[in-house]
């Protein structure tokens, strides 16, 4: 009987996307813009648990820095943020090379030139901040096209949908199953890739623990080993709202003296380009999401609720973070030996 439901709900999941990918490129941009307010506000109210994630996210973050009042308007407007991301990734085949400076413009994408070469072979380390769907489709209508790694969702009936839409600017989409192998490959005959370098992962998969906003979390080292392979420039990048319905996609500088720095100091680099950004703008970025999802055994600042210790995070540390009798030890990306 159960496994009859979980049939039927996925093909109604796979209904009612389908229906929105046919519908909402209908909208106008207004409405578009209109609707996600409206649909963010609901989803604000009723996911209770993502809003005490958030709650709790911008607390440790932010800690006596913003008052309550104002950490409950940030967590409602990230939950508008998304739905404008989902909403604008379902209304984006109507996004062409043509109009795109209509809807987003550009700041120091010159950067992702400099010391390319001719190729212009560049990995792109993007975050979760306000539409990083566009961000990527930006890249593939602006020439950037290149072979990215797909989130595949526990429903695969959605998989083609998105995956059709996200190729539309020339990218390629691949499963994650030797993902990291694959975009080797791909880099080492100068091609392109983005990642994104913000989300949670557990310490036995080749992370890294890097400080974010003053607090340990643990965060792929993919970016960092295929530079390290590749010799293939990081240009970290993100997608900020403009207050006409636009977006500006920033390029931030190429993380340059490379040579000699560790997995974790090139993803803390990354990182350290980006937190000012979120710190000036909180509300973009997805503070509904689990960023803190382990804290160290001897921690000196408050976790959110969710952290809970273990053993090889605090083992991946940095030695001068770490417990005395515990000793650091360094892994690459688990599939890196394929």
């Amino acid at each position: 009987m159960r496994r009859r439901w979980k049939k039927f709900r996925y093909r109604l999941e796979w209904a009612g996307l389908h229906a929105a990918a046919k519908l909402v490129p209908l909208l106008s941009r207004k409405a578009c813009f209109r609707l996600a307010r409206i649909l963010g506000f609901v989803m604000s109210i009723f996911d209770r648990h993502g809003r005490k994630v958030a709650l709790s996210n911008l607390d440790v973050a932010f800690g006596d820095e913003l008052p309550i009042s104002t950490r409950r308007k940030i967590v409602r407007q990230s939950f508008q943020h998304f739905a404008r991301t989902s909403l604008d990734l379902l209304w984006s085949p109507r996004l062409t090379r043509q109009n795109l400076s209509r809807y987003i413009e550009l700041q120091n994408f010159e950067e992702t030139a400099h010391g390319t070469g001719p190729e212009r072979s560049v990995m792109i380390a993007c975050y979760h901040y306000s539409n990083f769907e566009w961000l990527s489709m930006a890249c593939g209508f602006l020439g950037l096209t290149g072979t990215i790694i797909a989130q595949e969702f526990k429903n695969s009936l959605l998989d083609p949908i998105f995956k059709n839409i996200r190729e539309q600017s020339g990218h390629e989409l691949v499963p994650r199953e030797r993902g990291i192998v694959r975009l080797y490959k791909v880099l080492r005959r100068k091609g392109r890739t983005a990642l994104l370098v913000d989300l949670t992962v557990p310490p036995t998969q080749g992370a890294v623990v890097i400080d974010c906003f003053g607090l340990k979390t643990s965060v792929t080292s993919a970016h960092a080993w295929l530079h390290e392979r590749t010799g293939v420039p990081i240009v970290p990048a993100h997608c900020e709202p403009l207050s006409d319905g636009r977006y500006r996609l920033v390029f931030h500088p190429k993380i340059d003296n490379t040579p000699g720095m560790t997995h974790q100091q090139i993803a803390q680099a990354c990182w350290n380009s980006f937190e000012p950004y979120v710190r000036k703008n909180p509300a973009p970025w997805l503070w509904m999401y689990k960023h803190w999802r382990y804290r160290p055994l001897n921690a000196h600042r408050k976790y959110p609720f969710y952290a809970h210790t273990w053993v090889r995070f605090d083992e991946i540390l940095q030695p001068d973070d770490l417990p005395s009798g515990v000793t650091s030890t360094t892994e690459s990306p688990e599939v890196a030996d394929g």
